[in-house]
This record gives C-alpha cells, structure tokens and sequence, in this order.
C-alpha cells in the first residue's frame, strides 16, 4: 500500500479513536472541518483537530475553541509541506510534545516469551485497576468510565507479570487496519523488554483480528522498539497547546 493511503489511514484511526471514546460520553462535537473531543475527569483524548491544512480562518477558529475549552490539544499533522504550523505558532501556540505516525505491514506473528500475562478488560473493577496504572507509565489520566463506556468497541488490556499488573494497551480497529495505542509499563518495570513484548502480542492479536497493518503514533521513547520491529515512518505529528 503506497505511503499516502496509509497516512491517511493512521490519521483515521487515530481521530476515529478519539471520536468513538468522545461520542461515548456526548463529549464529541465538530463544527465545519473542525472536531474536537473533551471528556471531563480525563487528560484523554482532550483534542482538538483539523482534516484540512491549517490556514487563517480556520486556526483562529481552533484557538478561539480552545480557549472556551481549557486543556485542549491541538495535533498538527505535518503531511502538506506547507509550514502552516507556523500560523499557529504565530498566534501564540507553543509545542507540547512530537510524535511519528508509522505504520507495519502484517505478515507473520511473532513469538512470545509467554512470560506476560494479557487480560482484556471486561468489567468496572478491571477498568479501575486499569485507570489506576495507567498514569504510573504515562503520567496522565484515562478516566475509568472511557473503558467502562467502550470496552466493546475498544481492546483495553491489563498487562501483568507474576499477577502484578505492570502494563497498558488499547488497540482500536478501523477497516483492515489495527490501531495500537497506549502501550505502557510503570516505571520500575522498564527496561526489561516488556514494552516490546507486549507490542509483539498487540501486533500478533492485530493478525488475530484479520488486520492487514497496524498503525501508531510513536513517542520519542517508544519509537526505537517500533523501528526495530519493522515500523516505518509516515510522518510528524507536533502537538500544540496555548503559550
């Protein structure tokens, strides 16, 4: 699949996510080619986006948006080479955090360690559990009621080790593609392999799902472990918030 169709994939997933979690709650709104999703208790989703290039009119729509809705997220997706993050940056926006879009072509699982153990969360006490640990690894909030709300139309899983809950996964499909977002280990379990062993069970459960890619959003201290399993790059995504 050429690139151009799979950045258009990756950004549909990831904003298809961010629309189902909201519309779950009656926190989903979108106005023209402006949507954003606001859950209250919750930093998550809190976006703001755009499926067009910014320009003039519509950034100053975004920011006088953003401003009726604190904590707001604005992802710039840099996919037009056109700079036009810079008129954002021009009315006071500052970036709070980079991200890669990648995506990887599915063709044969990977072989686990068995080590892992992998709940899918199905009930209010799993989803506390859940909640609870997820700020550990991320150090912000997914509100217990985003999973009670969607656990039917969202993967959550509890990832434990020796019946310790030590990791976070969500996995969100759209078509033949799997999303793979929210993959976490609390801070003293790190740096003993688990993140990308539990990757290679996200990427292996996609297969499982008849995906034909999985698609995510790397952060700067996950993306060596995506490359390494074969991910490629698609293209920036800066996000932005009030200065």
């Amino acid at each position: 699949m050429k690139n151009s169709n799979l950045i258009e994939k990756n950004i549909d997933n990831l904003t298809g996510l961010w629309k189902t979690v909201g519309a779950s709650s009656l926190s989903y709104h979108k106005n023209e080619n402006l949507e954003y999703s606001k859950i209250e208790n919750s930093d998550w989703p809190n976006k703001l986006w755009l499926r067009e290039d910014i320009s003039e009119n519509n950034a100053q729509k975004a920011i006088e948006t953003i401003k009726a809705n604190s904590d707001l997220v604005i992802p710039y997706f840099d996919i037009y080479n056109s700079n036009s993050n810079k008129i954002l940056e021009a009315k006071g926006l500052v970036v709070k955090s980079e991200q890669v879009a990648m995506a990887l072509k599915l063709d044969q699982k990977f072989t686990l360690e068995n080590k892992l153990n992998y709940k899918r969360i199905t009930s209010e006490e799993e989803a506390g559990i859940w909640a609870t640990l997820y700020p550990s690894a991320f150090g912000y909030v997914i509100g217990k009621k985003i999973l009670v709300q969607n656990h039917t139309k969202v993967h959550f899983y509890l990832v434990s080790l020796d019946k310790q809950a030590i990791g976070t996964l969500m996995l969100y499909q759209t078509e033949n593609f799997a999303g793979i977002h929210g993959v976490g280990v609390i801070p003293e379990m790190r740096r003993k392999g688990f993140a990308e062993e539990i990757m290679k069970f996200a990427l292996n459960l996609s297969i499982d799902l008849k995906a034909e890619y999985a698609l995510l959003q790397a952060s700067a201290m996950g993306k060596d472990i995506y490359t390494r399993l074969g991910f490629v790059d698609l293209f920036v995504i800066k996000n932005y918030i009030l200065g």
